[in-house]
């Protein structure tokens, strides 16, 4: 290492800020299903998951490669750039946990390194091909092709277990469901650990503290993984509870059916070097998992919610880093301006989430009068036969008793003949 500056060690810090971020804002891609369900306690759900992701963090280096080396022109890429970046998606990513939807982190960092490139270097500064290839339509294609696998097999896995609903049956899903969540979180930190580790080692190239093209040092591996690690323990209960409880309601064979499903895919990305986004990939596979069961239900109102975020991240984090790239561009005066604005812009937010605190004691409690199902699923719902039995139930608590019927009233005494 030939030299480490002040905006050095700020964009290092600023960056291991944003993975803890990013490990609380994707705690539910994890275990919101297993802790919706009951499989495991909350605490100990993301104990589990933040242990796994620390593990995930070492196994691959595809995605930080695809940060640190195809996404921007590394070359002409000052420090203070990186730092734009990450101030537009730590941002984002704390709005959107003050509002509980699951956004992307991946896309908020991908898009404040855009916004903050261009405005420093121009257009030409960003790899469209890379943009294109990598990030966009994975995004749009992750979701479905999760969704569609989840609901295939929550439909499989009711077709081989039939009716059985014993107590047997229900601990095998929930063993199967707490493996699934450890390999979801060993998938999360395999992926989305690297994208930080592909923003220091961009910077250390920009600083001129490691050669351009080298891969992140161990210690940027390890620093990383012990700040997702730590983001997740801490919980973020707000998605928790909307990818949980407010996008649909599922039994333990859902779970199990949905986080497979999302493992599965995260990690076929991971080894091709896709920046992918968890949080698209598990919320695809819930709502397929909430499809494939009779009479399941997804919550399309929160769901609309929640693509409307998607779409609105990259802009969103790149606008925000376009506008901090400029003032940093002022001098060191710009830059500490813009320090000074992330940290109470996030001490506000945090104190404006204190009117309201969800954590592991009420993640699972929702609203008593719920949110509609929507019309679809309420339509789907509607056309699904009932289970045999409960008609001739639901038709003698349906159809009234006949009222008791009043004494007639006797008869008049026949006339008097004469």
């Amino acid at each position: 290492m030939e030299s480490f500056s002040l905006i050095l060690a700020i964009v290092v810090v600023t960056a291991l800020a944003f993975d803890f971020t990013n490990g609380f804002h994707d705690t539910a891609n994890a275990m919101a299903t297993t802790i919706s369900t009951g499989a495991m306690k909350p605490k100990i759900a993301v104990a589990m998951s933040a242990t796994l992701n620390l593990v995930g963090a070492f196994l691959s280096v595809e995605v930080a490669n695809t940060i640190s080396k195809g996404l921007v022109d590394e070359n002409g890429i000052r420090p203070e750039v990186i730092f734009a970046a990450l101030v537009g998606a730590i941002l984002w990513n704390l709005m959107t946990w003050l509002v509980g939807l699951p956004s992307s982190s991946s896309h908020a960092l991908m898009g404040g390194l855009i916004g903050a490139a261009v405005a420093s270097a121009g257009f030409g500064a960003v790899h469209g091909d890379v943009l294109v290839t990598k990030v966009i339509l994975p995004a749009v294609a992750a979701p479905l092709v999760a969704g569609l696998a989840s609901l295939l097999a929550t439909r499989f896995s009711y077709g081989i277990g039939g009716k059985a609903e014993g107590v047997a049956t229900r601990k095998g899903y929930r063993a199967g469901q707490i493996a699934s969540a450890g390999l979801v979180s060993l998938a999360h930190g395999t992926n989305d650990a690297q994208k930080t580790m592909g923003v220091i080692t961009l910077a250390l190239i920009a600083g001129g503290s490691l050669a351009p093209g080298s891969n992140p040092p161990t210690w940027v591996i390890l620093s990383a993984g012990l700040a997702i690690a730590l983001g997740t323990y801490i919980g973020g209960w707000r998605i928790i509870r909307t990818m949980g409880k407010g996008l649909t309601d599922l039994e333990p064979r859902q779970g199990f059916a949905a986080q497979t499903s999302a493992a599965t895919a995260i990690l076929a990305s991971s080894h091709l070097g896709f920046s992918l986004s968890t949080t698209h990939v598990v919320s695809g596979s819930v709502m397929g998992a909430g499809l494939g069961r009779k009479g399941g239900v997804v919550r399309w109102s929160t769901a609309s919610r929640m693509a409307v975020a998607w779409v609105l991240t990259l802009p969103a984090a790149a606008l925000v880093g376009a506008g901090a790239e400029s003032v940093t561009e002022l001098g060191d005066w710009g830059t500490a301006v813009v320090a000074v604005f992330l940290v109470a812009a996030s001490a506000t937010i945090w104190k404006i989430s204190r009117r309201e605190v969800v954590d592991h004691t009420n993640v699972n409690a929702v609203d008593e009068a719920g949110e509609p199902a929507g019309v679809v699923t309420a339509a789907i719902a509607a056309v699904t036969p009932p289970p045999a039995g409960t008609l001739t139930a639901d038709l003698t608590a349906t159809i009234p008793a006949p009222a008791a019927t009043e004494p007639a009233a006797p008869a008049a005494p026949p006339a008097a003949t004469v």
